[in-house]
């Protein structure tokens, strides 16, 4: 993974900041159900697309005040610049002392690896401004996600309403879990 100016690269992808000029390709991902269903904080689907700029600029906004680990990017497949999906690291409610890395892929783009790899280049990122562990939150049910995050090499630490105020299974991951040597995560009750 490589850095330049808040953008990341990995082998396939690069994540930048996003840019109001995305909305017709971030709609393609936050107008699908399937993506916003499993947000936290909950998220209604994007309706159209004044309303993708509109949650552009103040993402853009916001960016201004985080840490410096911290941030949204876009993610787009370098093979063809195009814009697959989002990615975040975000500090958690209540306390912002926590870490959450995140991802949203556009449905066709599901199954081939790039939330795993966005989340490895994240995650390195994230380490390399002295930020200890980064956290993922999953809803219950979140298949695909929970699978994800153990692909990543997160561990499952248990199930909070801490967080948003709803029932989320917690995982996280350590600079050391970045080695794929380490052991396998445990499962959730009931995540077979």
């Amino acid at each position: 993974m490589t850095a330049t100016t808040n953008a990341l690269t990995t082998e396939r992808l690069t994540l930048r900041p996003w840019q109001v000029d995305d909305a017709a390709a971030a709609l393609e991902i936050y107008g699908h159900s399937e993506v916003t269903r499993w947000l936290s904080p909950e998220m209604d689907r994007v309706p159209d697309h004044a309303a993708m700029r509109l949650l552009l600029q103040q993402w853009t906004a916001e960016s201004a005040r985080l840490p410096a680990a911290a941030g949204r990017w876009a993610i787009e497949r370098t093979a063809d610049g195009e814009l697959i999906g989002g990615a975040i690291l975000l500090p958690l409610p209540p306390g912002d002392e926590d870490l959450e890395i995140g991802w949203q892929l556009r449905p066709d783009a599901w199954g081939s690896g790039y939330a795993t790899e966005a989340s490895h280049a994240l995650a390195a990122w994230a380490f390399s401004h002295d930020v200890n562990e980064v956290f993922a939150v999953v809803r219950p049910g979140n298949t695909r996600a929970a699978a994800t995050v153990r692909n990543n090499g997160m561990h499952w630490v248990g199930e909070t309403t801490k967080y948003y105020g709803v029932e989320l299974q917690v995982f996280r991951l350590r600079q050391a879990d970045l080695d794929p040597a380490a052991p396998a995560s445990p499962r959730p009750p009931g995540d077979d």
